[in-house]
């Protein structure tokens, strides 16, 4: 009886025995690929740990920034691009 390999597993089966380890290094693969689902999984839905009073701090800081830079851009396009905005008012 010869052995299948991992890389043998789209060869065609022809005996009984051939079905059988196919089976059994299919259900390896699925079982691998399951135990590597369940660490991703746990990653995802641990929680973090707390953060220090200076990464909160930091955080809010980032979080300002990033508001003010948002709203400098939009005003900066609304006033550069309104021509485009006037297009799409109704005249009276």
């Amino acid at each position: 009886m010869e052995h299948r390999k991992d890389n043998d597993l789209n060869a065609p089966c022809r005996t009984l025995e051939d079905f059988a380890q196919r089976k059994a290094l299919l259900r390896e693969d699925i079982g691998k690929e399951g135990q590597q689902l369940n660490k991703m999984w746990k990653q995802l839905t641990t929680r973090r740990q707390e953060k220090t009073r200076g990464e909160l701090i930091a955080s809010m800081i980032s979080y300002g920034v990033t508001a003010y830079d948002t709203v400098m851009t939009i005003r900066k396009l609304k006033r550069d691009y309104s021509g485009i905005f006037d297009l799409f008012r109704k005249k009276e």
